[in-house]
């Protein structure tokens, strides 16, 4: 133990792993370190807020939370709509947030009208109207999504956070879902931003990728407007977008706003009009928002004003001219990653691929199994096997007895007779074999037999 020097502490040698000290009374006190303490709660705060809540996963494109809502809603789906109310209860048994967190989320992606389909009032991303009360809209899995985002078999799974339940570390998702979407994500130290992309030109580019081809991606946004992708530099960091609203001029004294740049609203369009003429930075009259279906801001200009250059001054000094700037990153073994949107897309359709594969492989293993018991069930019945059990007293003896009477037949199947397809023949109801179709059964096996060479076709030719 250290011993003090002139009255003041001593700090511990550095292989002493107490980190105590001695103070001038010879008395020992704990030390201590929280610099060290705080780096890693830091660094574990961090790294929680980006593989868990701001960073969507290159697997499916999906963040935490909303993988959570998309397995809650699996659970819960009966082909009706569900109150959102009830799917952000359901969502809190995986996520353990607010509900205020899942309620934004959810909207969000019935916003974008490809997973979930909506019934009632969800807001306008427009106009920037907010969504009605949870317990006032409904919602439910889209087919697409029930097609392409779900399959247990294969799903790699992990408990919820509270050892209740479990949940899927990502969902089976055979599709460009990060692409499509887009998505936009704040966490310690990064942050991403992921441009919507059109659904059409995805699949013509994973097909491209398939055949080796070359592909350039570029944004679609759902608001329409103008872009100029010239420094895009595919979705990297350093790219930038310059987005512009579609303005008609009718009249010498009207312009028309038709369509909006992502990332604005009408109403944040139109103050923006109104700040600028404030300024004296254009010249207008009247501004009115007749947005309904579409898109219609109507600026009315004074007498003697010229509409090209009050057009050339809107976008310079207003909304109807922004700037994005792109920042694509994911999650790729549990590490966040900046990838271009070409390597996403790369990336997920070989994804796809292999799902695919799985699915495939999967299905042949079942119609295999399917095909060798309906050919034990045929022969076992035909033959009048169960016949011959009838004077067996045990049940070794019953087991041999079925065995015995299949030799002749073994050669015939793919894979060895095991003990179990034995013990569910004898499981086989005599109400089933006094009702047997021997027609029937040969359609039966004719159609496993004609749909495994046909997964077998798909199989070998997957891409």
């Amino acid at each position: 133990m250290p011993t003090p020097t002139n009255g003041n502490p001593q700090a511990p040698q550095e292989n002493d792993p107490t980190g105590a000290v001695v103070d001038g009374n010879g008395e020992l006190h704990e030390q201590l370190h929280v610099n060290g303490m705080y780096r890693n709660w830091f660094l574990d705060y961090a790294s929680y807020v980006i593989l868990e809540r701001a960073v969507p996963h290159i697997d499916d494109g999906l963040k935490p939370v909303q993988r959570r809502i998309l397995h809650a809603m699996r659970e819960m789906d009966d082909g009706r709509f569900h109150k959102v109310a009830n799917i952000i209860g359901s969502t809190m048994q995986y996520h353990p947030h607010g509900d205020a967190a899942i309620g934004d989320a959810l909207v969000n992606l019935g916003q974008k009208e490809l997973l979930v389909d909506t019934q009632g009032n969800w807001g306008d991303i427009r106009t920037g109207d907010s969504a009605a009360a949870p317990r006032y809209i409904e919602s439910r899995l889209s087919k697409f999504a029930l097609e392409v985002v779900f399959n247990p078999a294969t799903t790699d799974w992990q408990t919820s956070y509270d050892g209740r339940k479990r949940e899927p570390i990502t969902l089976p998702v055979k599709f460009p879902m990060l692409l499509a979407q887009g998505v936009e994500g704040i966490a310690v130290g990064l942050a991403t931003k992921i441009m919507p992309h059109n659904f059409i030109e995805l699949i013509d580019a994973s097909i491209a990728v398939l055949r080796g081809q070359e592909v350039s991606l570029v944004p679609d946004f759902p608001t329409g407007g103008l872009a100029d992708f010239s420094n895009y530099n595919e979705g990297l960091k350093g790219g930038r977008i310059r987005l512009r609203a579609k303005i008609e001029v009718p009249d010498k004294k009207t312009l028309i706003i038709r369509e909006i740049p992502y990332g604005t609203t009408t109403t944040g369009m139109m103050e923006s009009i109104v700040k600028a003429n404030d300024n004296n930075k254009i010249k207008v009259k009247k501004v009115v928002d007749n947005t309904a279906k579409d898109v219609e801001i109507v600026v009315e200009l004074p007498t003697g004003v010229s509409p090209e250059v009050t057009m050339d001054a809107l976008y310079a000094f207003t909304d109807c001219e922004v700037s994005i700037s792109p920042n694509a990153c994911v999650i790729i073994d549990e590490k966040p990653r900046f990838l271009s949107v070409n390597e996403m897309l790369r990336l997920s359709t070989d994804k796809t691929v292999s799902l695919l594969k799985q699915e495939l492989e999967i299905k042949l293993n079942e119609l295999e199994e399917k095909w060798h018991f309906s050919s034990l069930e045929k022969i076992f019945i035909e033959k009048r096997i169960y016949r011959d059990i009838e004077e067996c007293e045990t049940w070794e003896s019953v087991l041999e007895t079925i065995d015995r009477g299949l030799d002749p037949y073994k050669k015939m199947f793919k894979r060895e007779i095991t003990t179990d397809d034995i013990i569910r023949l004898t499981e086989i109801r005599i109400k089933r074999i006094s009702k047997y179709n021997s027609f029937k059964a040969d359609e039966e096996i004719r159609g496993i037999e004609e749909a495994l060479e046909q997964t077998k076709f798909d199989l070998a030719h997957l891409t």
